[in-house]
């Protein structure tokens, strides 16, 4: 009689992905709506990053809009120096994304622990970056939010674009004036408010070379008024011994990078290959491209696999403070869905189902460039996208109705490395608002 109860339950691997078809594994990663943790599909046994949000708190905190285009602008995209969506669903609880897994930690965890890399690694990393972004672009998707904490690396020490939640499609005849991203790390254009496009996602790669090289960021305030001017006008200076940390071609790419005119920015000739630009760039003569692609260069630096790139708290406060841990649960039969809020019959028409290996990746460009949610007509652009970490200092503002940026705050990220407590980095400024776009 007591064995009936213990029967494992069959899963159909033919039906549609759902979350009994995976082993849940250890917590890595939290945020406000849900948490991180690592999975192996049980047919497959692949291991995975599961990133789930919580759908009552993603409607209280109004980013039901955002979600969903986070989820279509994952599916477009199949690169490999990104952090890969291989399955979506949904359950009456949570939305689930199923990513690749990056076990190397965030380039935010190593700059605090290391102070700064070495050129050798910042060069390799820039190109696999750069790749990224080429392809971004090509697709007509802005990233937004190139930074160390976006920027994952696997086991073998290989770069990955992360947290695509406040990307977007993006056309070069209409220009975004939204303020959205970290300040620290936002192009000129950006705080001008006078329209921008794809060069923005090269500035932030120019800030993020800069820093992982020096150890600091090249335009720093104690304000955001002050930060803004630094940005604004202030001259880019090197330290007194950027020589001796990075070649004379080097400094040029990064100079490059960080140009003010953004149609003088390297990569960023409306009429130019942005990847060609970068290719034939002196500092990369040495990088063979094709075999970069196929993941055939070794990386000059391999995080530590006897280290956890994670925080291990995660674990143990949801073994012991969790009131309602994930687990399975099959859906409720024939639920009509016309009973649920607007909010809530949303998510369950747009976060559609994804499997990597059954479905093609597909574009919802040009009609996915603004999501409207259903009940404050707000625009998808202007979520806060990641937990806030030691450090960080969130200074948002919105003008858009009912968006609320200082209670967006903390959407889960892809897996992530933690940042430390005790870095010596000025606080980064995050600031999300309103997409609106500029004919």
């Amino acid at each position: 009689m007591g064995a009936l109860c213990c029967r494992p339950q069959v899963i159909d691997f033919d039906a549609d992905v759902n979350l009994f078809h995976f082993i849940l594994l250890r917590c890595v990663g939290k945020g406000a709506f849900g948490k991180v943790r690592v999975v192996q599909h049980k047919q497959t046994r692949d291991l995975y990053a599961l990133k789930y949000i919580n759908k009552a708190k993603c409607v209280r905190m109004k980013a039901v809009a955002n979600v969903i285009q986070e989820r279509r602008l994952l599916e477009e995209i199949d690169h490999p120096f990104v952090v890969n969506l291989r399955y979506a669903f949904q359950d009456d609880e949570n939305c689930f994304f199923v990513l690749d897994l990056m076990l190397g930690g965030d380039l935010r965890f190593h700059l605090d622990r290391l102070g700064s890399l070495p050129e050798e690694s910042v060069r390799f990393h820039m190109a696999e970056l750069s790749s990224a972004v080429c392809f971004l672009h090509e697709k007509h998707i802005m990233h937004r939010d190139i930074k160390p904490d976006n920027i994952l690396l696997d086991e073998r020490g290989h770069a990955h674009l992360t947290d695509f939640n406040i990307a977007v499609h993006y056309s070069d005849r209409r220009l975004l004036t939204g303020v959205a991203g970290s300040m620290a790390y936002m192009a000129p254009e950006i705080l001008h408010k006078r329209g921008y496009t794809s060069p923005i996602d090269w500035w932030s790669l120019g800030v993020c070379a800069f820093e992982l090289l020096f150890g600091r960021r090249p335009f720093r305030g104690r304000t955001n008024t002050a930060l803004t001017h630094s940005i604004s006008k202030d001259p880019l200076r090197f330290p007194e011994n950027a020589e001796e940390k990075c070649s004379v071609v080097g400094l040029n790419f990064i100079s490059g990078l960080l140009e003010r005119d953004p149609h003088k920015r390297i990569a960023s000739s409306p009429q130019g290959d942005s990847l060609d630009e970068i290719q034939r760039h002196p500092w990369f003569s040495s990088i063979d491209w094709a075999a970069l692609n196929r993941k055939e260069l070794p990386s000059p630096f391999i995080p530590d696999s006897k280290k956890a790139n994670f925080d291990a708290s995660h674990e143990l406060e949801e073994l012991l403070l969790e009131d309602n841990p994930l687990k399975a649960k099959a859906r409720k039969q024939n639920r009509d869905i016309n009973t649920l809020s607007a909010e809530m019959r949303q998510m369950e028409e747009q976060f559609t189902i994804y499997d990597f290996r059954a479905m093609r990746r597909r574009s919802y460009y040009p009609h996915n460039q603004q999501i409207i949610t259903t009940v404050t007509a707000s625009s998808s652009g202007a979520i806060a996208s990641r937990p806030v970490t030691p450090g960080d200092m969130v200074n948002g503002r919105s003008d858009s109705i009912g968006l609320d940026t200082h209670s967006m705050h903390g959407l889960p990220d892809e897996y992530k490395g933690p940042s430390s407590e005790g870095h010596h980095h000025p606080p980064v400024h995050d600031i999300r608002e309103k997409d609106q776009e500029n004919a």
